[in-house]
């Protein structure tokens, strides 16, 4: 069995379990009483809204525990550095001030 395959097989058996409990819950709170028959549609309603709930509030938290792979970090575009992108971070030092000459220089119209 793969690795991907065991992630999911939890979720899905948690999210069923909690599927099933929470529709038996609703067929039977939504009879009324004991002389009248189950509910089966909001049941099965419920089941299926507990469900996919379950099943998406699993699966936020599995993708807010996997870490980021190592050359995500890294940078891929043409300009992987900000220091060397022209007005980037490189050319700016610690006080905020632009280093070297002004980008017009002292010839430049105004």
């Amino acid at each position: 069995m793969s690795k991907s395959a065991r992630g999911v097989k939890g979720p899905l058996i948690f999210s069923a379990v909690l599927g099933a409990v929470a529709g038996i819950v609703a067929m039977v709170v939504s009879t009324g009483g004991g002389t009248r028959e189950l509910r089966v549609d909001l049941g099965i309603t419920a089941a299926g809204i507990a469900f996919i709930a379950a099943l998406v509030v699993c699966a936020m938290l599995m993708m807010t525990e996997k870490p980021n792979a190592d050359h995500l970090g890294k940078g891929t575009g043409i300009n992987r550095s900000s220091s060397k992108i022209p007005g980037g971070a490189g050319n700016v030092d610690k006080d905020g001030n632009p280093k070297g000459p002004p980008r017009g220089g002292s010839r430049s119209p105004r």
